[in-house]
């Protein structure tokens, strides 16, 4: 099978050349999936794509039609793919559900350690050799309320991981697992008692019509002054315009991001010559509570070793004439 892979990055190169054989030709692209690039997979007979590449329905139709049957994803996330109109048209998508919650879980405990015990600030000032306390304090985690939105794999690494650091736990989730709140000491109870009632909030959610915006005025007015936020989940999932007011006021006392939701064209670029025209970034950066990271959440060893493997396993199922074994729909 022939597959090209757009949006590829230095960083994942290794792991992909590791996984290539005779039975695959694999063609390697910096350039993202878009309308202007998307016959580059003309003779592909599949593209392997990236949460930042878009398969809109505009696009879905220039690799059909360029002969590409099969799309695998690099990602367990899909919303930036038309599965619908993928459906319609005869070609068959698959994702990565699952590579490594840990990595995503941790990462969000780390913007968290970071902003509350100021180790950025810190940094700064003893490589000025300044070692002064007065603007370092910070507070523990032990003993705060927690809120966890969403229980799904990485959710549930983020709580085994605060209950470790002893807080008490909320969660909220669609689906409730009793057994593994009891394992771990969770509550599960509804979202606005969560947000009402937690210290901290990190978000596991997926983005759907239902969680877009979660995250805005109205919730985060409901939220105790001075709460800490993190976002390693999707960056649709807070309202920005509304997140940066309550920032501002000192409503939010923190907020870690690692997801952003004008992130495409910005995140996994190399932009220090050119900075774009965001102002709401620009805020987000200059204030000394809010730490950002370019989407780094997944980037371990470990998940992009699990990423490549699962992704394999979709195209060699393909290769084979089955169904991956994590098709997001099947092909009429």
């Amino acid at each position: 099978m022939r597959i090209l892979f757009y949006s590829t990055r230095p960083y994942e190169e290794p792991f992909l050349q590791a996984m290539e054989s005779s039975l695959h030709v694999f063609s390697l692209k910096t350039a993202s999936l878009s309308v202007e690039t998307a016959s580059l997979a003309s003779g592909y007979d599949a593209v392997s794509i990236f949460t930042s590449d878009d398969a809109s329905a505009p696009v879905l139709d220039i690799l059909h039609a360029n002969g590409v049957r099969f799309i695998a994803i690099r990602a367990t996330g899909f919303d930036n793919v038309d599965i619908v109109h993928a459906n319609r048209l005869g070609i068959s998508v698959a994702n990565v559900p699952h590579y490594s919650p840990e990595s995503i879980a941790e990462h969000a405990i780390a913007l968290l350690l970071a902003l509350n015990r100021k180790l950025v600030s810190a940094n700064r000032q003893v490589h000025r050799y300044d070692f002064t306390l007065d603007t370092l304090v910070g507070s523990v985690l032990y003993g705060k309320t927690a809120g966890v939105i969403g229980t799904g794999r990485t959710g549930r690494a983020a709580v085994r991981i605060l209950h470790g650091f002893g807080c008490k736990l909320l969660a909220n989730d669609l689906y409730p697992d009793a057994a593994f709140g009891d394992k771990y000491e969770v509550q599960y109870t509804d979202l606005t008692t969560l947000i009402q009632s937690s210290d901290i909030i990190t978000l596991h959610a997926p983005l759907n019509a239902q969680t877009k915006y979660l995250i805005n005025g109205t919730t985060i007015g409901q939220m105790k002054r001075g709460v800490q936020l993190v976002n390693t989940s999707r960056g649709g999932l807070v309202n920005t315009d509304d997140l940066i007011e309550y920032l501002l006021d000192g409503h939010i006392g923190a907020y870690g991001m690692d997801v952003y939701e004008k992130e495409k064209g910005i995140f996994f670029h190399d932009l220090s010559q050119q900075p774009p025209d965001d102002p709401n970034l620009k805020i987000l950066l200059s204030l000394p509570n809010v730490l950002i990271t370019p989407h780094q959440a997944f980037a371990t060893r470990e998940a992009l070793q699990t990423i490549v493997r699962i992704m394999m396993e979709n195209i060699n199922a393909w290769a084979s004439g089955e169904p991956a074994p994590h098709m997001l729909h099947v092909a009429p």
